[in-house]
């Protein structure tokens, strides 16, 4: 009977659950195009980034296109998004999370 009691007990009580992995949103300047690997580490890492690309497209166009070109390939290879706030900044989520496109 005590078998019993303790299988009864054991198989109420409510597995483990998991604690949800911390999310991160930074805000990160993106001043040069070395910095690209610093961006896609933090996505990898599951971070949300939110880049300001100005302070890259003051100094070279050409050189935020390509930027922003890779970080898209490589934000979606991962299964992430990535999309405009505006002028200045871009957003880039990790796999999970996607960028609401609609209209309110």
């Amino acid at each position: 009977m005590l078998l019993q009691d303790n299988m009864t007990q054991g198989a109420m009580e409510e597995p483990a659950q998991h604690k949800p992995k911390t999310m991160y949103v930074k805000a990160i300047p993106l001043r040069g195009i070395e910095e690209i690997e610093k961006v896609k580490e933090e996505v990898h890492k599951n971070s949300i980034v939110i880049l300001r690309i100005t302070p890259l497209a003051q100094k070279n166009v050409d050189e935020l296109r390509r930027a922003v070109e890779e970080l898209y390939s490589y934000v979606v290879s991962l299964g992430g998004d990535i999309a405009r706030l505006g002028d200045e900044r871009v957003i880039l989520t990790p796999p999970g999370v996607k960028v609401w496109r609609g209209l309110l």
